[in-house]
């Protein structure tokens, strides 16, 4: 081997040492220069170098005191070598991360460039794999604005100047191969940015991390679960949603139950305890806050640093994928809340990724939250859509969820969202419409429904916005469905009414009907309608502890018979008597008080029949499936109407919205039959005074209501009423 040091003056030492070598592979690993083969190698720590070469292990020189390691021959090293270090003491072998090259392919890049790429988790992030024969872990990262950028771990010594990164020209990907890596190292991106400052970041596309307080990626994590769901899946493709019972239980994960000790149940635990338990209440689903990574419990999710990771508050990505795969061999399926609308401020992730603003808007009105302290993302910028895109696919494809209920859709939507004068930017045609926004959420739900057959959509958007649950080829945004913001806030202050002035707020409830029709609603008593001093659904209603509980009643009754598909969040239905509190536990012991006992069955029950019955659900989006009987009965604050299914099944509802017992109330029906009372929610059973129907009714040829029969019924205090055919 022929010694010679290295000239000071090449620029590309300088660099390396100076700690902004842009273009590592130009300078380290192995290199033809005339007729003589080179190996560098960068190992600060090491105190001795050798290499592998076919006439044995020969030794590296030290050319420079930082660290720096040469090896000259007149014959090329062997393809993917190995170095053997001295480090402390020890003697190690690996082979060399700049002997290998770059992988990833122009198109990808092509595809990441444009805001095509839906399945960027699988090119960008860490990966453990297999390159040139030998074992590994390939890592990616977008960072166009960085001067440099390395991979920084418990394997390093998170150190930057050891695994310096290759950047894929005007791209802005960075890569590099470190071979011999093992899957779940800790690793973190360390970024050089364009104004000389250091910046360690977390990966974007980490697909898991560190237990919170602790910020750091596990690297070359991949689901390895074997799922067992492909007849749920089959029955997806075919699933006609529009005309099938959905009743949504609202979680979170953190606070449903937790062991004596305060710990939080993991997900395999969650499976144990909660799929039971909402397959005995008759939800058709379940819906999960969110899930992705979260360094602040108290964020409940919605401040996401981990748009590819599930928490590992609650266990692995394999054992998350196990809940939802028993959730699915149950019946059950299961739904995400996601946050594309905005992300925090924590410095070690998204916000100012390299220096500058990257995810978000440089212009703090456009890319500030006011209201939520967060940054909005940048969706006017391709790399963004790709990321948020393929985030979508990620858990819709890898943890085979069975839709998305997307975030503070309304806040996307608007420039001028909770913003006064001069604190927005118009777009390009002076309107506070964000175009590219609607772009994006429109590029989102074609992905979802052609990539995904049965999957849904769900926007919580609390305006006008046109549309929001119509096809994009008509105009629309494109959603599945929308949260009908409008109906739970009329119908929750019409019951916070004191029952003696309701007669003069009836068209809280009877609005619904003149816009019912306009968009796939959803009908949502969530989360957000139970904390931060709103009180919880028993708090709201008015009078002593039997009215609370009999108009708690109603209002469920009410919601399950509205048109509409239903969502409740944990804990409504057995009435919890406090705010919700994501720091502990439900109040189960409150179902040894019989009035919260009696609500559970009250659920349990409504539950069921709005399952079976086909008149409260098949026609819940069109118009066909409802009309008044009596909407105008304000004085004594009474509403009747028929639910309809498509081959003639009917419901007969009355609500009875005061304490006032109303006897031999005449009340229109459609057929010449015994009805049979279906539910009443004043019965013993549920808690209530027990009047009712209880020995059925018969038809009378007395035109009423507009129906050509009618019959005589007893209508209960406080209470809803529902009739079938016998």
């Amino acid at each position: 081997m022929k010694k010679k040091s290295i000239q000071k003056s090449d620029p590309r030492a300088d660099a390396l040492f100076r700690g902004n070598l842009d273009d590592p592979f130009s300078f380290l690993g192995p290199h033809q220069e005339e007729k003589t083969h080179v190996v560098r190698a960068y190992q600060p720590y090491a105190t001795e170098v050798w290499l592998e070469t076919s006439q044995g292990i020969e030794p590296l020189q030290r050319v420079h005191s930082s660290g720096l390691y040469e090896w000259r021959g007149t014959e090329a090293p062997p393809h993917a070598y190995s170095l053997h270090l001295m480090l402390d003491g020890n003697k190690r072998i690996l082979h060399d991360c700049y002997s290998f090259t770059k992988k990833i392919s122009g198109f990808d890049l092509h595809l990441f460039n444009e805001g095509k790429l839906h399945q960027g988790y699988n090119i960008l992030g860490s990966h453990y794999t297999d390159q040139d024969g030998v074992q590994g872990i390939r890592f990616a990262v977008w960072a166009p604005n960085a001067k440099r950028v390395s991979v920084v771990g418990d394997f390093n010594r998170w150190d930057g100047r050891t695994h310096l990164m290759a950047a894929h020209g005007s791209s802005g990907v960075w890569e590099l191969f470190i071979p011999d890596l093992h899957r779940g190292s800790f690793y973190k991106y360390e970024i050089l940015s364009v104004t000389g400052e250091l910046l360690v970041k977390t990966d974007p596309y980490a697909n898991a991390f560190e237990h919170r307080p602790n910020t750091a990626g596990l690297a070359g994590i991949s689901i390895s679960h074997t799922w067992q769901d492909e007849q749920w899946q089959a029955r997806r493709k075919e699933w006609d949603w529009l005309h099938q019972p959905m009743n949504i239980y609202e979680v979170h994960a953190g606070s449903w139950r937790r062991h004596p000790d305060g710990r939080v149940y993991s997900y395999r635990e969650l499976a144990e305890h909660l799929i039971p338990y909402v397959q005995e209440m008759n939800y058709t689903h379940i819906e999960l806050m969110p899930v992705s990574e979260h360094p602040l419990d108290e964020s409940w999710g919605y401040q996401t640093t981990g748009y590819f990771a599930a928490t590992s508050r609650f266990g692995t990505p394999d054992d998350l994928c196990y809940f939802v795969d028993s959730c699915h061999q149950a019946g059950i399926g299961v739904l995400l809340d996601w946050v594309p609308a905005h992300f925090p401020q924590d410095s070690f992730a998204l916000a100012h990724f390299d220096g500058t603003a990257l995810y978000e808007h440089a212009d703090p009105r456009m890319g500030f939250h006011q209201d939520w302290g967060t940054h909005i993302f940048n969706f006017g910028r391709n790399e963004v859509k790709s990321f948020l895109l393929s985030s979508a696919h990620y858990w819709l494809s890898q943890f085979h969820f069975d839709g998305l209920r997307v975030d503070a859709v309304a806040s996307m939507l608007h420039l001028d969202y909770s913003r006064k004068a001069g604190e927005w930017v118009p777009n390009k045609f002076g309107g506070n419409e964000n175009l590219e926004a609607v772009d994006f959420l429109r590029e989102l739900n074609i992905m979802v429904h052609e990539v995904f057959p049965g999957a849904l959509t769900l926007a919580e958007e609390s305006t006008s916005w046109p549309g929001v649950s119509r096809p994009v080829y008509s105009g629309g945004l494109g959603f599945s469905m929308k949260w009908n913001m409008g109906w739970m806030n009329d119908t929750l202050r019409f019951f916070h009414t004191d029952p003696v002035h309701r007669r003069y707020n009836m068209n809280q409830l009877t609005f619904s009907q003149l816009y019912a029709y306009s968009e796939n609603f959803m009908l949502p008593f969530s989360h957000d309608e139970i904390v931060h001093g709103k009180g919880s659904l028993l708090d709201k209603m008015p009078g002593d502890a039997w009215q609370k509980f009999a108009n708690l009643r109603l209002l469920l009754t009410y919601q399950m018979t509205h048109p509409g598909k239903k969502l409740n969040f944990m804990g409504n239905e057995f009435a919890q008597g406090r705010e919700w509190r994501s720091s502990w536990e439900l109040d189960w012991w409150q179902l040894g008080i019989t009035q919260h006992h009696n609500i559970q069955q009250t659920v349990r029950d409504l539950n069921r029949l709005y399952r079976d019955q086909p008149a409260l659900y098949q026609q819940d989006f069109e118009p066909a499936g409802f009309n008044w009987l009596d909407c105008d009965d304000a004085d004594r604050s009474l509403l009747s109407f028929l639910r309809w299914g498509k081959a003639g099944e009917v419901a007969i509802v009355a609500l009875n919205l005061t304490p006032v017992p109303r006897s031999r109330y005449r009340i229109g029906l459609p057929y010449n039959c015994s009805y049979r009372e279906a539910f009443n929610s004043d019965s013993n059973y549920y808690g209530g005074s027990n009047m009712g129907n209880g020995f059925g009714i018969k038809a009378e040829a007395t035109p009423w209501m507009g129906q050509p029969f009618s019959a005589e019924v007893e209508l209960p205090p406080l209470a809803g009423v529902i009739l079938i055919p016998a």
